[in-house]
């Protein structure tokens, strides 16, 4: 299956960066369907076709998916879209 792994730095507070991503998967719920739930400082995401984790470090951000099938023609385009919202919250 395809991978998607991407991680940016960060200079938020631990507690800021977690509701940044917060913010981000309710974008998510809203727009995909994409269901989450933390577990410790990683928030787990599914929906068919895609799963994966943002994880919230001390000083970076680090995003994990693993592409279905289906998806796995747009993983270019994802990975752009994903990096593009990094860089709106994290920059």
């Amino acid at each position: 299956m395809p991978k998607i792994d991407i991680r940016r730095p960060h200079q938020l507070s631990l507690p800021d960066a977690r509701a940044v991503v917060d913010q981000v998967a309710a974008r998510m719920r809203e727009k995909f369907g994409m269901e989450g739930q933390w577990q410790g400082d990683s928030l787990r995401f599914s929906r068919p076709g895609v799963s994966g984790a943002i994880t919230v470090g001390n000083d970076a951000i680090h995003v994990v998916a693993e592409l279905g099938m289906m998806l796995a023609p747009l993983k270019g385009m994802l990975e752009q879209e994903i990096r593009r919202k990094l860089d709106e919250h994290f920059t």
